[in-house]
């Protein structure tokens, strides 16, 4: 291990994952967590190892030739990989807005360069610096950004229609295919579309980013005063009288007693840990990181068995009573991280 091996790997390696530590400093909520980010990092230093053997076996079958390959068929495989990791964590809930997504979608993508620069540095012969300058701050940073920019408009369709659906995937998708194989094309130099990678990736992410502080805190203050009066309205002695608290009661025509009861229970609990997970974003505004207490815990765990309890059917008719959108879904799992 030389020094100048040292020197091209720190050139190859390096710039994707230090930007990526940008985007999680900036990430003012604290939505993401570190194992998270390391998990898929590793997802997508994995799928770089799958691709390699992928690329190669369709190359053999389909007599194309590496060149041709590159600029034509590898985009489309390496990028709906990666495309299949995000859309994973979407509908996981693992992320709810713009800023995890971009965050994500950039790890994704910098595992997969990270390995893949580690692989042509015990195999490429060219020691020249340039290009390590291209591979580390053009190609891995590219690898990136092409799958957070996906990320960010996957989740945006996918919130403005309530859907995570194929419409939502492919047109996302579409582009950064697109875009990766314009960048293997190299119509320009390549340090030059380097210089295009490094103009453009970070502008957008910061659009995305400030974006997302806007709409998030703006969720936060809107839905803590409905989840407020929601809950102020369950404990009070009118709640019976109430539009709420009438639908329930007619919902003793169609479910057991206990039924109706458990239902109650959930609503309350839910409507309280929404308020909690909110009060948890707030507070890591401030720079401070609360601590799940255990009886946050119990009552997570109380809420997954009445889920059980009162089936897919029961929770379908507390909809009109609570948000349930995927963003609002998402605060539950916030609390779990």
């Amino acid at each position: 291990m030389t020094t100048a091996w040292l020197v091209r790997a720190a050139i190859g390696l390096l710039p994707a994952l230090c930007f990526l530590a940008g985007l999680l400093l900036l990430d003012s909520y604290k939505l993401v967590r570190l194992r998270i980010v390391i998990a898929v990092i590793a997802a997508g230093a994995a799928i770089a190892g799958a691709c390699y053997f992928l690329n190669q076996a369709i190359i053999d079958a389909t007599h194309l030739g590496f060149s041709n390959y590159s600029r034509f068929l590898a985009p489309l495989v390496e990028e709906s990989l990666k495309a299949a990791v995000i859309v994973g964590l979407i509908r996981t809930r693992r992320i709810g807005f713009l800023v995890d997504a971009s965050v994500l979608g950039f790890a994704v993508g910098a595992g997969f360069a990270t390995a893949e620069n580690l692989y042509y540095l015990n195999t490429n012969a060219d020691p020249h610096v340039a290009t390590w300058i291209v591979r580390g701050f053009g190609t891995a940073i590219l690898h990136g950004g092409v799958q957070a920019i996906f990320a960010a408009l996957v989740l945006t369709d996918a919130d403005r229609r309530s859907r995570l659906d194929a419409r939502a995937v492919l047109p996302p998708l579409a582009l950064a295919v697109l875009v990766h194989a314009a960048y293997n094309r190299f119509e320009l130099a390549p340090i030059y579309e380097t210089m295009l990678v490094l103009i453009i990736i970070p502008a957008l992410l910061m659009l995305v980013f400030v974006r997302s502080e806007r709409a998030l805190r703006s969720w936060v203050g809107s839905g803590f005063d409905a989840d407020q009066e929601l809950l102020e309205l369950l404990g009070s002695e009118t709640f019976s009288q109430s539009h709420a608290g009438k639908y329930l009661y007619e919902l003793r025509t169609r479910f057991p007693g206990e039924v109706v009861a458990d239902l109650l229970c959930y609503l309350h609990l839910y409507v309280e840990l929404a308020l909690r997970a909110k009060g948890v974003l707030l507070l890591r505004d401030n720079g401070i990181e609360p601590v799940l207490d255990e009886e946050t815990r119990a009552k997570l765990q109380e809420m997954q068995f009445l889920e059980r309890s009162v089936g897919r059917a029961g929770l379908l008719t507390l909809q009109p009573l609570m948000h349930t959108s995927r963003r609002d879904l998402w605060q539950l799992y916030l609390l779990g991280k």
